[in-house]
């Protein structure tokens, strides 16, 4: 293939390393350079890595030749022979790296959160709609299979309005399992709320249209410094319809991670669960939908999939998530934690 996307990754930890690997297999693109503050994973020994979702192999090093290595990531930014920029560092130093790689004129995927907070959000964005290059970011869960086909279902109208919905995202403790244990630091990584709850929220405003307002309930400081931990939400439309989240990393790390969720409208039931994805109809009668194959098997690989094919194809990445969208669901999310420090019902402004 002639027009494989030539490719830099900043960042070899969980995300980065993810990434490296459905770049190969789905021979769009060329990794021409990587990014990294830790030689040792510039060197293809990634044994430290560790994740809480996926089956990929650490333990076998990684082959780096004809790769270029960087331990600055603006270096690697610099590079002219680098077309795109998929930035995995962690959430504090995205704007630093997004900014300065679409000034350089590359397309730039960011791993989510987007930023650190709506300002951060706000001035990726506006730098993203002035460029002639694209940008999205890694809202992987509007990709993942089930949850697409969840989307589609429920915006087709088929099943009828929303009565309820709940989703929940719960991993086992990620501390220790990062460079500098930086997930468990709040002004570095904004806690569970920030890094898995955002998913939940995102996915709301997705389905659902923006709330009103938000309450919220949060536990903080029980693994992180002084992060919201865990956090439910509810999230108010004004029309009497209850939608609600569910996140947090407090589980021991020997709990197993879950990610489900359960909207019911007028017609059936969409549930998504450790007994599978179903279709749950009125009548009794159950679907069971298998929307992932085998050559885009995660939301992951779909995003970049996705986003490769826009650059390829030049055309604007907005099938699944526009700027806007991604502005929104910062609000939404400052909204949750302003809920939970002033223990009130907030009114989210866009």
């Amino acid at each position: 293939m002639s027009n494989k996307v030539k490719i830099g990754i900043i960042g070899l930890g969980f995300m980065g390393t993810t990434h490296f690997q459905i770049h190969q297999k789905l021979g769009k693109s060329e990794i021409i350079a990587v990014a990294d503050v830790d030689e040792k994973k510039l060197s293809g020994d990634w044994s430290d890595v560790v994740g809480n979702i996926g089956d990929f192999d650490y333990s076998k090093p990684i082959n780096m030749d004809g790769i270029k290595t960087y331990s600055n990531a603006m270096d690697l930014i610099n590079n002219p022979d680098v077309e795109m920029v998929d930035i995995c560092v962690p959430t504090f130093l995205h704007e630093k790296y997004a900014v300065a790689a679409l000034k350089n004129n590359k397309h730039v995927f960011c791993e989510k959160p987007i930023g650190r907070n709506l300002k951060d959000a706000e001035r990726i964005t506006e730098e993203a709609e002035k460029s002639v290059r694209f940008f999205s970011n890694g809202l992987c869960v509007r990709y993942w299979p089930e949850y697409r086909h969840a989307f589609e279902l429920y915006t087709s109208g088929k099943l009828g309005k929303v009565k309820s919905a709940v989703f929940k995202r719960v991993s086992p403790s990620i501390h220790d399992n990062s460079w500098e244990d930086w997930f468990m630091k709040e002004k570095l990584s904004g806690g569970a709320l920030l890094d898995l709850h955002l998913h939940d929220t995102d996915l709301v405003r997705y389905f659902f249209g923006k709330p009103v307002s938000v309450t919220s309930f949060g536990m903080e400081g029980f693994r992180s410094d002084s992060g919201i931990d865990h956090v439910v939400t509810n999230y108010d439309f004004g029309d009497g319809t209850l939608i609600m989240a569910e996140g947090g990393w407090d589980p021991a790390k020997a709990a197993p991670f879950e990610m489900s969720f359960q909207i019911v409208c007028e017609k059936g039931t969409i549930r998504l669960s450790e007994q599978g994805y179903k279709i749950i109809h009125e009548d009794g009668s159950i679907e069971e939908p298998e929307p992932a194959t085998e050559e885009l098997p995660t939301g992951w690989h779909v995003e970049i999939d996705y986003f490769l094919s826009c650059i390829i194809n030049n055309v604007q990445p907005d099938k699944y998530l526009s700027t806007a969208e991604m502005r929104e669901s910062m609000a939404i999310i400052e909204a949750e934690e302003l809920s939970i420090k002033e223990k009130r019902s907030v009114k989210i402004v866009y």
